[in-house]
Formats: C-alpha cells, sequence, structure tokens
C-alpha cells in the first residue's frame, strides 16, 4: 500500500506544490472535454470540396495577387493617427547600423545618469 501522504510531500517545493498525476490527470480530462466538444461538431464536413474555400462575405475568390492586402491599406488608420511621430521617425531614420549603436550608447548614457542620481 502506497502512504500518499509521504509520496504528496516529495512534491512540496516550499513555495507551492507541484504534483506531475495531478496534471496528468487535469490534461486527461481536459482532452475528454476537447474531444466530447469535438464529437458535436458537424458531420458532413469534406476536406477538398468548396467547403474549404475562405468566406469572402459572399464574393468570389480570384486569383492571389489581386486579392493581396497591402500593408499600406492594411495600417492605414494606425498610420494616419499616428501620422506626425510616424514622419519624424522616418526622417531620423537613416539605415545605417551605426547610427543606430550611437542611439542606443546615448540612451543607455541617459538611463545610466538618470539610475546614478537616484542611488
Amino acid at each position: 500500500m502506497i502512504d500518499w501522504n509521504s509520496f504528496v510531500k516529495i512534491f512540496d517545493t516550499g513555495a507551492g506544490f507541484w504534483s506531475p498525476i495531478i496534471w496528468l490527470i487535469v490534461i486527461l480530462f481536459a482532452l475528454l472535454i476537447v474531444y466530447i466538444i469535438r464529437s458535436y461538431g458537424q458531420k458532413s464536413y469534406k476536406k477538398g470540396t468548396e467547403q474549404t474555400k475562405p468566406f469572402l462575405s459572399g464574393n468570389p475568390e480570384g486569383d492571389r495577387e489581386s486579392s493581396h492586402v497591402k500593408s499600406s491599406n492594411l495600417y492605414w488608420g494606425f498610420m494616419e493617427s499616428m501620422r506626425l511621430i510616424y514622419k519624424f521617425l522616418s526622417n531620423i531614420h537613416t539605415g545605417n547600423v551605426s547610427d543606430y549603436v550611437l542611439w542606443f550608447v546615448v540612451i543607455m548614457g541617459i538611463f545610466f545618469i538618470v539610475i546614478m542620481g537616484v542611488n
């Protein structure tokens, strides 16, 4: 007969409790619930038919090139609302790595000055 109290104390970490047996039971129970929910799914689904095509509000799918959404269209609202900041950042953006290293060193220097001033 297994003494469960001594068995459970093996997994007592002082900061919490970890039991692989309990976790295994929880995972199996969750998988059982998922399987039960999945079993209520639509039985008439057939792979490789019209059912697998994406729904585009009733519009035909068309070719891949004409249906491509450009990032300028996708992020238009974000770019429009942040236009001033984006314009400022694009003006200081040079693409040169040494400029970014310089900015990194300057900002780290400011952080160190602030940290040393706090102490």
